[in-house]
């Protein structure tokens, strides 16, 4: 099983609505959210870390969401232990029940809306932060400079809670526009290279998400020393390999 479906319910969910939109966060989503705020042994931090990482990925999949509701179908949003889904609902028709035909172009716009959701969360939230006094700068993590506003001494929360959800929606948002199936990045490599070529599109999509895959886990643990991304990238550059044998 996919470590990026849509689990199972549990009496331990929480659930609740957006603008007509249904959200369900899986108990497994706060331990990845608990796990990535371990780092820091001050409770403060973790529990920033927990509230970042809540509001940032519900953002990314609601942005899918209006997205897909632009487009006349209707979705819900599951966050679990690998962030979060947000999935297309089958609407009524005739006696029965289907999805909404989307053509490839509306399912590349869906893939990008989360990613740039998130980056205008970083825009309001850089801007919010230069407006109570803050000083915008650049920091740079490995090789990718990151945008950070630094916040005032006595609002040291603040700056901790800025610098947070900036790192996370344009780091992230960035990660995911990576050509590696199932990210955004690699639905958009998909349905390009589909319409590219209709016949193969699909197996090169595949290679390459298998070759970048493999490149990022390398990459990412090398100059990042990040194990979760090493293991996440080459578990995805794995499943995307499956994918190509059975195909053949």
């Amino acid at each position: 099983m996919s470590l990026f479906q849509v689990p199972p319910p549990t009496r331990f969910d929480l659930n609740f609505s957006i603008a007509g939109i249904r959200v369900r966060v899986h108990p497994l989503f706060w331990v990845i959210a608990l796990l990535f705020g371990s780092a820091s042994a001050n409770l403060l931090n973790i529990l920033m870390w927990i509230f970042v990482i809540f509001i940032s990925i519900l953002v990314h999949e609601l942005g899918h969401a209006f997205a897909f509701r632009r487009f006349g179908q209707d979705s819900y949003v599951v966050l679990h232990l690998m962030g979060g889904l947000t999935v297309p609902e089958s609407v009524a028709w005739g006696d029965g029940y289907t999805n909404v035909r989307l053509t490839p172009n509306q399912n590349i716009f869906i893939s990008l809306a989360g990613p740039f959701a998130g980056f205008l969360l970083a825009i309001v939230v850089i801007l919010a932060g230069i407006g109570l006094g803050g000083q915008f700068a650049v920091s740079v993590l490995g090789f990718i400079p990151i945008p950070v506003v630094i916040m005032p001494y006595e609002l040291g929360v603040l700056n901790t809670v800025f610098g947070l959800f900036v790192f996370v929606n344009i780091f992230w948002g960035l990660v995911n526009l990576l050509p590696v199936f199932p990210l955004d990045g690699g639905n958009v490599a998909r349905y390009t290279l589909i319409q590219v070529d209709p016949i193969n599109g699909l197996r090169n999509s595949l290679w390459l998400s298998v070759v970048a895959g493999a490149l990022i886990a390398i990459a990412g643990y090398m100059f990042l020393r990040s194990i979760y991304m090493a293991f996440l990238f080459g578990y995805l550059a794995f499943q995307s390999f499956q994918a190509l044998q059975y195909r053949v």
